[in-house]
């Protein structure tokens, strides 16, 4: 028996589980509370591509006459191929039998439909893909193909990462999703329910935890939490995630609690922790009288919210490693779903999912939901801890693979983190989310990707010096060019999120946006992005003021979901006409593809000529930025130490003993020279300030050097340190 039940619904990733679960149980974990987590999206996909399960769905849709389409006919008429080929497929993706790439790529092995017809257009990534992931990709195209059919013959509400998303997407009112509820299982509710039940049964939980991130997880959330209340009223059920902390904050319709037992809001691990106490301990207290924390519930039919608790929030570094004990690690699937390596980042690969940050180290954007806890509560993890964390989960769950899901990563705890990686001799492959701010110097990016940083995701935004001073963004198109350079330069691939619709913008300003975008492409210093129109949010400062922005909200009655806010712009501009060319043309410059294209291309309808010259971003990055070397930057040797010889050499008739330095790297081989006294200081002090050992700053070695040898400027400047200082002597 088990105390609780963690689970996550169909669907959200299928190459690595959403980390809530995981952080949860790793927290109880270090209360000795039993619990269990389930990612039924994993064990669903995993039922419903299979030989076994796709011969009914071949049955059903021949004797329900649903085969309208010519691409499901097609699909229908090679129906022994695919059945044949889908259990290897889904071997392969697992990673179980690598060897079948070469007959996947021979073209011969997979029956192929409508999703197939794009590979014209991406036969020029082969020649960058290996053959593992092009086959990934092929494999891919290949699941989709049946995910068509599945649409179309049986459930239209299926998708690979959302299930039934439209019934979560502002729905400011409940009557949609109870309406659905209230209709026959589907084909999929039932294999959900089916699987789900066996756990059950085995784990016996006092109470069940259900979270739902997004819209795409919530009709799947309730369909399991009414299973519930049919068939276990004893089991108590809550739920919580990013839907509910975002969305449900002003809940009033109690038919919601017809269907769980509990909501709870923000960090789950308190008021989850005082809700199994309650759960466990029913009948000390009544429901009205017990201090829960954040926590929704429903008596005499009236929604209550109760926050009465004295008990604060655990502090980040109390919450103990994720656990992912439980879940079917070695079963995921990672799929290639465009042939971009940063692009695939998010479906392709095992990933242990942790936090270097609670919150927003700037939190003013005012598009984003500052005012809410996952945003505004900010708090740092100590670096140490962090990579205490990482070789646990190394330890448990045998992957060297990290994404640090924050909001915004903060540069020096990422610089700390690298040092501490470095200092460990630990190899590890990881990525992160970023503000594009001019902290991220040319050294500091050659740390990360020293210690294992492959890419950055950040919100370069509108791409409008005028619109990014209106967002509050902190950033200027310049600033971005320039760390999305020195990123790229230093390996690190970059991904940004592109927005177009803001308030007040104009349409010559959206396309101007696109020739910056066109740019940064065409430079190489960006290598994936996605474009999405502005949403105004509840909760976000434009929310609370939209008059400053020159919108006017559409204020709907509201009991159930209240995050997304329909609204008139008073440019009177429909933004969305640009959705399409916006998505066609970033698609072709993410392939390397499109850029001697004139904009008018990409658009069905007369679009104002760019303002940008053609080289502004080139402009902005041949700009020279003369900085002082602050007192306390901190010095690191990332270099292997140096063949030293010795020479000498005559000076003004005086003969001078130099040290010849031959350092090999990755690269290649480099060489300097150093006055025998001032190169045996150098010696000593890069092996001083190797990550092995504890970076000095530059007053510190300014305060060495002057106590041993004169002319600290004249040495700091000097061609031979500048030498070191172009290679592997990093000033951070």
């Amino acid at each position: 028996m088990k105390d609780i039940l963690f689970l996550t619904p169909p669907f959200t990733q299928l190459n690595t589980p959403y980390p809530a679960t995981a952080y949860l149980s790793g927290f109880f974990k270090t209360k000795s509370i039993e619990t269990f987590q389930m990612d039924l999206g994993i064990d669903v996909i995993l039922e419903l591509f299979s030989a076994k399960t796709f011969e009914t769905i071949f049955d059903i849709a021949l004797n329900n006459d649903c085969i309208s389409s010519e691409n499901c006919e097609r699909i229908y008429a090679l129906k022994h191929l695919y059945l044949l080929r889908i259990d290897e497929v889904i071997l392969f993706l697992q990673g179980q039998n690598p060897s079948l790439a070469r007959q996947i790529c021979s073209g011969q092995f997979l029956p192929q439909a409508s999703r197939f017809d794009e590979l014209d257009d991406l036969d020029w990534a082969f020649g960058n893909m290996g053959m593992q992931d092009k086959a990934k990709h092929l494999a891919t195209l290949f699941l989709e193909d049946l995910s068509d059919f599945i649409k179309e013959c049986i459930d239209e509400n299926f998708g690979f990462s959302r299930y039934a998303e439209r019934l979560g997407q502002s729905a400011n009112s409940f009557d949609k999703l109870e309406k659905a509820l209230q209709e026959p299982l589907s084909f999929i509710d039932k294999i959900t329910l089916s699987i789900f039940e066996k756990q059950l049964k085995i784990h016996n939980p006092k109470l069940v935890c259900i979270s739902i991130p997004f819209p795409g997880n919530l009709f799947s959330g309730f369909r399991i939490g009414q299973f519930l209340k049919q068939n276990y009223p004893e089991i108590a059920v809550s739920i919580g995630g990013g839907f509910p902390n975002t969305e449900l904050r002003t809940i009033k319709d109690p038919r919601v609690f017809n269907y769980i037992d509990f909501i709870t809001l923000d960090d789950g691990e308190r008021p989850l922790e005082i809700l199994l106490d309650y759960v466990k301990d029913k009948n000390s207290l009544s429901l009205s009288e017990y201090p829960f924390k954040r926590t929704f519930y429903c008596e005499n039919n009236q929604v209550i919210y109760s926050n009465s608790s004295a008990l604060n929030d655990y502090k980040q570094k109390d919450l103990g490693t994720p656990s992912y004990e439980g879940l079917p690690l070695n079963k995921y699937i990672s799929v290639i779903e465009l042939a971009n390596p940063m692009h695939s980042l998010w479906s392709d690969g095992r990933w242990n999912k942790l936090t270097m940050a609670h919150g927003c180290y700037w939190g003013k954007c005012t598009f984003c939901d500052v005012s809410l806890d996952y945003i505004k509560t900010y708090e740092p993890v100590a670096a140490k801890i962090l990579v205490d964390r990482m070789e646990e989960l190394i330890q448990t769950t045998g992957e060297y693979g990290f994404h640090f899901v924050d909001e915004a990563a903060p540069p020096a705890l990422m610089r700390s983190v690298a040092l501490e990686i470095l200092k460990r001799n630990l190899t590890v492959t990881w990525w992160t989310n970023i503000r594009f701010e001019k902290s991220f110097t040319q050294d500091l990016c050659i740390l990360l990707k020293a210690s294992g940083c492959i890419a950055v995701s950040g919100g370069l935004e509108v791409a409008s010096d005028r619109l990014l001073e209106l967002i509050d963004k902190g950033v200027t198109v310049e600033q971005v060019a320039k760390v999305t350079r020195n990123l790229t330069e230093s390996g690190i691939m970059v991904h940004s999120y592109l927005m177009y619709g803001y308030p007040t913008q104009t349409e010559q300003e959206t396309i101007d946006s696109l020739e910056m975008v066109r740019q940064l492409f065409e430079l190489e210093i960006l290598q994936s992005g996605f474009w999405h129109q502005f949403a105004l949010t509840a909760h976000s400062p434009i929310g609370f003021e939209p008059e400053k922005y020159n919108i006017q909200p559409i204020l709907n009655d509201i009991t159930f979901a209240n995050n997304d806010v329909q609204f008139i712009d008073e440019t009177g501009i429909d933004h969305s006409k640009f959705s399409f060319g916006l998505k066609k043309s970033l698609f072709n410059f993410m392939h390397g593809v499109g850029f001697d294209l004139k904009l008018q291309d990409w658009f069905d309808f007369k679009i104002p000529k760019s303002t940008i010259s053609k080289n502004y971003i080139q402009d902005q990055l041949n700009t020279i930025e003369y900085t002082q070397t602050k007192p306390n930057a901190k010095l690191v040797w990332l270099g292997q130490m140096p063949i030293v010889t010795e020479f000498t050499k005559k000076k003004k008739g005086k003969e001078l003993i130099f040290l010849n330095f031959t350092f090999h790297n990755l690269e290649g081989i480099y060489e300097t020279n150093f006055e025998k006294e001032v190169g045996l200081f150098v010696l000593d002090f890069i092996q001083d300030i190797t990550p092995q050992n504890k970076p000095k700053t530059y007053n510190q070695l300014k305060k060495e050097y002057e106590s041993q040898l004169e002319d600290f400027a004249l040495f700091w400047h000097s061609k031979p340190l500048q030498t070191l200082k172009e290679n592997e002597l990093l000033i951070l």
